[in-house]
């Protein structure tokens, strides 16, 4: 085993020796989403987000923060090819937000050949992203341990979505085309620069719980969901209870020398964006 399957294991928590087959695959993309939190903290702080294997695994691993999909697709890649997978990543458009015209590509997710079959992998969406992989074909309902999936075909593109309590709401539209580093680097910081960037105006976070659960953040409001039903909603109610809560709930690393933050520098983020508790009362 190298000494990065070995670091990354042991951040996500995996027991055993890992095969190369879709059940590996299936308990790996879980016990990813379980234990390393999306979040947007460095774009908000503002820091540049290097998207090289070692700067990903000194963030997301040694200093046990979070990252969002270039990051986090990034990391499980390299797991995923060190223990001799197939994969390589897509780029997607994202269209959650049903956006007029179609958006660039910003959003990083995982191609893997295994077993004979082409699977989608993707940890890095927040609080919707897949926590199982889906096998790459269309029309078909796919469940997962947080909600059921499906992909639909129209030429090249490829569109996913979510089963959104009565009706499917598209997630991403992508294709097949092979993309390179340079691409992820362009969209990395297209995410983190463009002015009208949800990732520059809100500070948002998701850890999902292995039973079906998921602990959400948008701003000051945190919100604890299990299987689609919110059984806690809390409205923080300063920096300190915020920052707090980053440690204890989303297992936020702080403390790191290059990776972390203290807590007068969150309160400088959360105040550049006027999203105070007491804000609008």
């Amino acid at each position: 085993m190298t000494p990065f399957l070995h670091a990354y294991f042991s951040r996500v928590g995996w027991e055993g020796t890992p095969e190369t087959t879709v059940e590996t695959l299936r308990k790996l993309h879980l016990l990813h989403n379980c234990a390393i939190p999306f979040e947007n903290i460095d774009v908000l702080l503002p820091r540049e987000m290097q998207l090289d294997d070692q700067s990903l695994q000194d963030k997301l691993i040694t200093a046990r923060r979070g990252g969002y999909c270039f990051e986090q697709n990034g990391l499980l890649e390299r797991a995923l090819h060190e223990l001799g997978f197939t994969v390589r990543s897509l780029l997607g458009r994202v269209v959650l937000a049903n956006p007029p015209q179609l958006p660039p590509r910003t959003h990083r997710l995982l191609l893997v050949d295994v077993e004979g079959e082409r699977w989608i992998a993707d940890v890095g969406f927040g609080g919707q992203t897949l926590t199982a992989p889906i096998r790459l074909q269309a029309d078909l309902e796919q469940v997962t341990p947080h909600g059921d999936y499906r992909l639909l075909r129209e030429g090249v593109n490829w569109t996913l979505q979510f089963r959104h309590h009565e009706h499917w709401q598209s997630m991403y539209i992508f294709t097949l085309d092979k993309q390179y580093f340079a691409d992820h680097v362009m969209g990395n910081f297209w995410s983190a620069h463009w002015p009208q960037s949800h990732f520059r105006h809100h500070l948002l976070m998701c850890r999902h719980l292995p039973e079906g659960g998921k602990l959400t953040l948008t701003n000051f409001s945190f919100t604890h969901w299990d299987k689609g039903h919110v059984v806690e909603k809390t409205r923080l109610a300063d920096v300190s209870a915020l920052y707090e809560t980053l440690e204890t709930r989303f297992g936020l690393g702080v403390d790191d020398p290059r990776h972390g933050f203290s807590e007068a520098e969150l309160a400088a983020v959360m105040a550049a964006f006027d999203t105070h508790p007491e804000a609008g009362k």
